[in-house]
């Protein structure tokens, strides 16, 4: 349920114009005389107009402009029409500001996933932020989210603290303090600049692993894609007309990663890209040497969102959206009646939150991240509605840096957001392959510069590679 406001606090808008909690001006002695039914009227009134602007002191005391306040104001007003008109029974109540807001499924849902610690049920209503959720998500469609060489050189203490995060703590590793050693644990998934670019790719679809794929036969439809992203262990064969045969990547988890050997019997064109979402292993380095593996396999470098992404799939998402024009998603737990996890291919898992994913998927897919389909929403023409404007989503997300405090919030520039700037040396620039339009257009306003997510690092925002002309 939703939490009391709070107490009333005065921020500034850029004018310098003193505002209450609610956003209004702050009343000029002439005020004090008006009867205080008419005050009370005309609060009422702008109250309707100008929803629960208080928490937004909570930030921080970031200066936000009144374009600030309306962007994130028809940010939120359209979110919630869209999950509404969208959400198959979903509804979006109000948070205490703009930011939040809560997602509340009918009070009849039954919930069958229990904490395996606890045994409660899971919960009927989730919060989220809308202006954390824009900021990140435009961080990740405009960085590289493929972990090279480049960026570890670049990392202060990068060998020796980062990479020791990202490698199996095997036999005579200290950290990272023999360079030599961890640089061969990592040199096999370790190029030196990015082999993806973001929008590289037109029209990609991350297929889940969702038993609901059983329902619809959405094989040929998932073939008609640029792209086609999959994850761990998913087979294809036998399921072809509810899954496609086409794989271009896949997420893999750690336990895949193990099973790299089985993994790659799963593609018969043997060009399927393997991105590998957590720590490399001793044991998948000496099957990348001793067996016949030819697939590209990479480490992913991801943004955290917390709570939220703990699966694979939503970090599937995460991949795609990092390099592709537009993201669709297939087997994912996102219509009524799906209530525990199952899978196309095996017996039911433990451990996910199907109704927490459903309400974030829908979020997703109301910020026009990706599109939705499913066996209830198997129309490919489906139109989403009350979906936000590209002007909407990039006017709300500097308004949500600059709430954030996100480095670089509200300037201009390619680089206003570079919390680190590093120069490549001469001749390893990235190679640029034949790429959409889309792709083109974001080189050309980073002029070349790679950007990639400042992951755990204090202060956040981006690390920026530029080429040494």
């Amino acid at each position: 349920m939703r939490n009391a406001p709070p107490t009333p606090r005065k921020w500034q808008t850029d004018s310098g114009e003193a505002r209450n909690q609610e956003g209004f001006a702050a009343p000029a002695p002439a005020m004090r005389v008006l009867p205080l039914a008419l005050v009370a009227a005309i609060l009422s009134g702008l109250t309707a107009i100008l929803i629960y602007l208080s928490g937004l002191s909570s930030y921080g005391g970031t200066r936000v402009s009144d374009a600030d306040l309306a962007a994130l104001g028809a940010l939120h007003s359209g979110f919630s029409k869209c999950v509404d008109a969208n959400g198959l029974g979903l509804q979006v109540i109000g948070g205490e500001d703009y930011c939040r807001v809560v997602i509340h499924y009918p009070s009849d849902t039954i919930s069958k996933w229990k904490d395996p610690k606890t045994g409660e049920a899971e919960g009927l209503s989730f919060e989220f932020n809308l202006c954390e959720a824009v900021a990140s998500w435009e961080q990740v469609r405009n960085s590289t989210t493929v972990l090279t060489k480049e960026y570890i050189d670049a990392l202060p203490n990068g060998w020796e603290e980062y990479a020791w995060r990202r490698i199996n703590k095997g036999n005579l590793l200290k950290k990272c303090q023999n360079r030599t050693l961890c640089m061969e644990k990592l040199s096999l998934v370790l190029p030196e600049t990015p082999p993806y670019v973001p929008r590289q790719f037109g029209r990609c679809a991350v297929v889940g692993n969702s038993g609901d794929l059983l329902k619809t036969k959405f094989g040929d439809e998932i073939d008609s894609y640029d792209v086609v992203i999959r994850e761990n262990g998913a087979p294809i064969q036998n399921y072809t007309e509810y899954v496609g045969t086409k794989s271009t990547f896949r997420l893999l988890n750690r336990g895949s990663a193990k099973a790299l050997d089985k993994v790659v019997e799963l593609d018969e064109t043997k060009k399927e890209a393997l991105i590998v979402k957590t720590t490399i292993h001793d044991v998948m380095n000496q099957m990348i040497r001793e067996l016949p593996i030819t697939n590209p396999v990479y480490l992913m470098l991801g943004t955290s969102f917390g709570s939220s992404a703990k699966g694979t799939g939503l970090k599937a998402l995460e991949f795609a959206l990092s390099i592709c024009d537009s993201v669709d998603m297939y087997g994912f737990t996102v219509d009524p009646g799906y209530k525990e996890w199952t899978r196309y291919f095996s017996e039911s898992r433990k451990g996910h939150t199907p109704l927490h994913g459903r309400a974030y998927y829908q979020m997703m897919e109301c910020l026009g991240l990706v599109k939705i389909h499913s066996p209830m929403r198997g129309d490919p023409g489906r139109v989403v509605k009350w979906l936000p404007t590209k002007d909407t989503i990039e006017a709300a997300r500097v308004a949500s840096e600059k709430l954030l405090e996100r480095p670089g919030a509200g300037s201009d520039g390619p680089l206003s957001t570079c919390t680190m700037i590093k120069k490549r040396e001469k001749g390893k620039a990235p190679k640029r392959y034949v790429i959409s339009d889309a792709a083109m257009n974001h080189l050309e306003y980073m002029k070349d510069a790679t950007r990639y997510p400042l992951e755990r690092y204090v202060g956040g925002g981006y690390l920026c590679m530029i080429n040494d002309r």
